[in-house]
């Protein structure tokens, strides 16, 4: 065997463990459901995210409008609740994130349905005898369960799901979280209200939750722990500490989870006044405002289904920037749909849809948590990738102890604003302008969310782009790839075929290129000139090659040193041998991914049109019509000794076939 033939078998396994049955051929994302490595995951989580909502709500209603509470005002129950819930979340993820890394994920995910069932039995004693006291108790530590539950939650998903099923797992465990909550409240409001055994039936429905839920966790499959040597720090605050600086030695992840707190915090603003938005600005009841949290509830889950749609079931960024400039607007155009409302006595949810005005309403409040979907799903499929399994139970430890401070800051200054004078549409207004400032901070930040929406706007709106094998394309580790030049916009199709980020070789030139030229430098390209025309920029680029191997990132080349002329390939020039040499030396074995990018050649990036006798590019915008088709075929790696300028030719020869 040669001593390639190890890397060959990692490169797909190294960032991901073989995934068992694909859902590539067999249905998409719903596949899953059929599948035990997910199936059992997904409902025990549905069902405890049912429970902790239907628990959460009966008791709100029981406090609101049924028992005289006097240490515990009606208006103060809610927030009380709330706020006892998510205590948990600050004061032990640090801890949780630990147990999740040094333990078995499904043992762990078991015994936290069993204390689940031991809570919500003292939750239906409680609520049989009317003990406040204790349902206020119940709600602490349901909240300490959901606190452990969920780093082990996230850091399933990639244990057992690979790089092309992540987006869709965590789609579909995102709509079925909303469709839980949405379920719970629902049946929670309706239980309680029914007349003197209300509670009762409340009690024996979340120890009925609780009992099924563990049940489906024994289905759960093995999950062994990915760090058993790990000491626990018991601290929490140092702890805390702790996890938040080893987010941040990742810069794209930790941004990333600064990204999913400011959405939660979005999202806490709109979920704490639809109460209030439904009765004193569209003069709704109780039905509207149940209808609001309904709208909102199916916008999120059709986001997150969407996103394996439109990401051709890879782990793809650039959806964040687009349901972040979806949130704005339709958060801003709420505050406009509201100006001018009729003054009408209380509406029901039928008289309220009776009105054409209210439509206009509903379908803001529809596509700012639609956005919110394709904003947040990539986001958490992203720091599941990019995390390192040892210790990602911590770091997603991290985003949920940042995501708790945000929400609680949310309702805080949401309070605050509204004593200042704010009206409930102003501060729509106020958080869809807020939410375009942060999120274009954020993108300046990691300009790799912006590189990724360029590339998927010009892959799916300028071109219908089809991508074959990119499976070969590595998910982990050090890889260089050749491609032939056909156009200026290579590097970007190049972009969007590719899971993870890839630094290029590009003639310098190209840098002098208008609007081009500023997003390669804020890709982080590597300018190269001819060695006889500019020695110093030469040696530069090789040597930033060697650092970007060493990195253990993606290098892209095309060797044939510029852009085709007459759309046929051109001789390899013997750069990437040089660049292969220095890989060995520093003790790397790189494979080198064959890619040909085909039918680009006379579209309007390509060097066609002559002007003045010259060839040139982006003449005539329009010269092929709207959506040309173009493709990107990646083959099989080559190592070693079977790499060569001639080989490679060959190879990239016939993929453009």
């Amino acid at each position: 065997m040669s001593a390639e033939a190890p890397v060959r078998h990692s490169i797909k396994s190294a960032a991901f463990p073989p995934a068992g049955e694909t859902t590539e051929a067999s249905g998409g994302q719903f596949a899953l459901l059929r599948q035990r490595r997910f199936a059992p995951f997904f409902w025990t989580q549905f069902l405890g995210a049912a429970n902790d909502n239907l628990f959460k709500f009966a008791f709100t209603v029981l406090v609101t409008y049924q028992l005289q509470v006097q240490w515990l005002p009606a208006e103060l129950a809610g927030l009380v609740i709330g706020a006892l819930f998510i205590l948990p979340f600050l004061l032990f993820s640090a801890t949780s994130g630990q147990l999740a890394d040094k333990l078995d994920r499904r043992l762990m995910m078991i015994w936290l349905k069993r204390a689940e069932m031991g809570i919500m039995a003292l939750a239906a004693w409680a609520f049989f005898s009317q003990q406040v006291g204790w349902l206020l108790a119940c709600i602490f530590l349901m909240g300490l369960q959901s606190t452990v539950f969920g780093p082990v939650k996230f850091a399933y998903l990639p244990q057992h799901l690979g790089e092309r099923e992540l987006t869709g797992g965590n789609g579909v465990v995102e709509m079925g979280t909303f469709v839980a909550i949405l379920l719970g409240n629902v049946a929670g409001g309706l239980i309680i209200a029914v007349p003197e055994i209300g509670a009762h039936h409340v009690g024996f429905t979340c120890v009925g939750l609780a009992i099924l839920g563990r049940v489906t966790a024994h289905y759960i499959p093995a999950s062994p722990a990915m760090d058993p040597g790990l000491r626990i720090n018991w601290n929490p605050v140092t702890e805390t500490w702790r996890n938040l600086r080893l987010a941040h030695q990742t810069p794209v992840v930790f941004r990333s989870i600064l990204g999913i707190s400011w959405m939660w915090f979005f999202g806490a603003v709109f979920l704490s006044l639809f109460p209030a938005f439904a009765k004193d600005v569209l003069r709704g009841d109780e039905q509207v405002a149940s209808l609001l949290l309904v709208v909102f509830s199916i916008g999120i889950g059709v986001g997150s289904l969407l996103c394996e749609v439109l990401s051709r079931r890879h782990v793809e960024i650039g959806l964040v920037p687009l349901g972040a400039i979806g949130m704005s607007v339709f958060a801003v155009d709420l505050y406009f749909a509201t100006r001018g409302l009729a003054p009408a006595t209380t509406h029901t949810a039928a008289s309220f849809l009776a009105e054409p005005a209210h439509w206009r309403v509903l379908a803001d409040l529809t596509g700012l948590s639609l956005f919110a979907g394709l904003y947040s799903v990539p986001m958490y499929a992203l720091i599941q990738m990019r995390s390192q399994p040892t210790h990602r139970a911590r770091i997603i430890a991290a985003n949920n102890i940042l995501n708790a401070l945000f929400m609680v800051v949310s309702a805080l200054l949401v309070g605050l604003l509204l004593k200042l004078g704010l009206t409930l549409p102003e501060m729509f207004l106020f958080v869809g302008l807020a939410n375009a400032v942060v999120a274009f901070y954020i993108f300046m930040l990691v300009p790799e969310y912006l590189l990724r929406f360029v590339a998927w706007v010009s892959s799916r709106l300028i071109y219908r782009f089809k991508v074959s094998g990119d499976e070969h394309i590595p998910d982990h580790g050090p890889a260089v790839i050749v491609c032939n030049h056909v156009s200026f916009v290579d590097a970007v199709l190049l972009m969007a075929a590719s899971p993870r980020p890839i630094r290029f070789i590009m003639d310098h030139r190209i840098f002098r290129v208008p609007v081009l030229g500023w997003l390669f430098r804020l890709a982080k390209a590597i300018p190269v000139a001819s060695q006889k025309d500019d020695p110093a920029t030469y040696e530069a680029a090789f040597a930033e090659a060697a650092r970007t191997l060493r990195d253990g990132d993606l290098l892209a080349i095309f060797p044939e040193g510029g852009i085709t002329r007459d759309g046929t390939l051109q001789p390899f020039k013997a750069g990437v041998m040089k660049i292969l040499g220095q890989a060995r030396a520093d003790g790397l074995q790189v494979p080198v991914v064959p890619v040909a990018l085909t039918n680009l050649w006379g579209s309007f990036f390509s060097r066609v049109e002559v002007v003045d006798g010259q060839q040139t590019a982006m003449v005539r915008p329009f010269r092929r019509g709207l959506f040309n088709r173009v493709g990107l075929h990646a083959g099989a790696p080559l190592f070693g000794d079977e790499v060569s300028p001639l080989a490679l030719q060959t190879r990239v020869a016939a993929l453009m076939r």
